[in-house]
């Protein structure tokens, strides 16, 4: 068998992340029939197919499936070679992704991430609002701030603290319908929220309630709140820092959200990443300390 060389693996990765070719051809800036051609070689190659058609897409065979670890593994060797030869680990320059959640990338981090582009002009940001988990081990990211707790062994963790959610309501919304005194007044009131965060808000009030503002977005529901449509929920620190939010029954707890920081192994001694890693372990402490006072 000869080997295949290394653009195609980059492609059968491409295709495997993004589930079609027109997708992945988009992400590695080729044509599709370009991407289509290279699919098949390497098919042709290892003498077995890669791929399988379904009505959302492509989706990798059972023995693609066992190739991805080494496949992935060739392109963490590929960026660390390509970063020794520029000599970019200790530059404090170029680019670092960062993946979060969609309330902490899109409400909590731009004002941390203006702070240290401030201070690190040479050092870009790209920045991508996701919960998936499996972002740093197949490097489409280099550091996460994530809610739940990191288990992958190549990946190193750093566990910031807790945050409460809680209710809160801008203070015009407030001044137009006052507050509730206990949770049993909630259902008379405008309540704003996810659908599929319902029930369990429900289990934790005990009481039945429908949301008036539905939203499958945490930036919807928050941005909602903000703009007095009703009462609703955020993780208390974004409450606390809005002086036009008042706090909605301020001892009820909805969730407490674990922030963790992670990086993979293989880049934490990268100059960038670790001094962003850094700084980001300093900004979510303090962040994690705004919250009402016990």
């Amino acid at each position: 068998m000869v080997d295949p060389e290394w653009h195609l693996w980059r492609a059968f990765l491409a295709v495997s992340r993004d589930g079609s070719l027109s997708a992945a051809a988009r992400s590695l800036n080729l044509t599709q029939p370009t991407l289509s051609r290279q699919i098949a070689a390497l098919e042709r190659t290892l003498s077995l197919p890669l791929f399988t058609r379904s009505t959302d897409g492509l989706r990798p065979t059972e023995r693609a499936l066992s190739l991805l670890p080494y496949a992935e593994a060739m392109a963490a060797a590929a960026a660390s070679l390509l970063r020794a030869a520029s000599g970019a680990d200790d530059a404090l320059q170029g680019t670092v992704r960062l993946a979060a959640s969609e309330a902490m990338g899109g409400l909590a981090l731009p004002s941390m991430l203006t702070r240290f582009r401030n201070a690190n002009p040479g050092v870009d940001i790209e920045l991508s609002l996701s919960d998936r988990n499996e972002d740093i081990l197949r490097h489409d990211a280099d550091l996460a701030v994530r809610n739940t707790t990191p288990t992958q062994a190549a990946l190193v963790s750093l566990r910031i603290g807790e945050v409460p959610v809680r209710l809160f309501a801008h203070r015009d919304y407030v001044q137009r319908h006052g507050l509730p005194a206990t949770v049993h007044d909630l259902p008379r009131h405008t309540l704003i929220g996810r659908e599929e965060h319902a029930h369990r808000i429900q289990h934790v009030l005990g009481v039945e309630h429908q949301f008036a503002f539905r939203c499958n977005s945490e930036l919807g529901v928050v941005e909602a709140l903000r703009a007095g449509y009703g009462i609703g929920y955020c993780q208390e620190p974004l409450g606390r820092q809005n002086p036009d939010l008042v706090a909605v029954l301020p001892e009820l707890v909805l969730a407490q959200l674990g922030i963790w920081l992670v990086v993979h192994e293989d880049l934490r001694t990268v100059r960038r990443i670790r001094s962003l890693f850094d700084y980001l372990a300093s900004q979510l402490t303090d962040y994690v300390g705004l919250r009402h006072p016990c």
